[in-house]
């Protein structure tokens, strides 16, 4: 038997949320930069390794979210950027171009 009252989930008239590229391709983007094309993938953190960030060369833990990076146009193909990717700070990827 019908209780009479309309789900509050999301009225009718409301317009529908954007969506979320970069969440819907698994928080992957190509980013355009002086140096060239780069892939770059946000990642929730690994289970159990460690990685050394090639911007300021500390160890990123394991469980640390970080950015995997590797050039979308490499000289080789795309397979060889892909076997060259770093894993790299957030922030020291943002600030990377202050090194060049």
């Amino acid at each position: 038997m019908p209780s009479g009252r309309r789900s509050s989930k999301r009225p009718w008239s409301a317009e529908n949320a954007e969506l979320d590229l970069e969440r819907i391709r698994g928080g992957r983007r190509t980013e355009d930069d002086g140096d060239g094309a780069w892939t770059v993938q946000a990642v929730p953190g690994s289970g159990t390794k460690t990685y050394r960030c090639p911007g300021c060369h500390q160890e990123i833990g394991p469980g640390t979210p970080h950015l995997v990076t590797w050039q979308a146009d490499a000289l080789l193909g795309a397979q060889a950027g892909l076997e060259l990717r770093r894993h790299w700070h957030t922030g020291c990827w943002q600030h990377r171009d202050r090194r060049r």
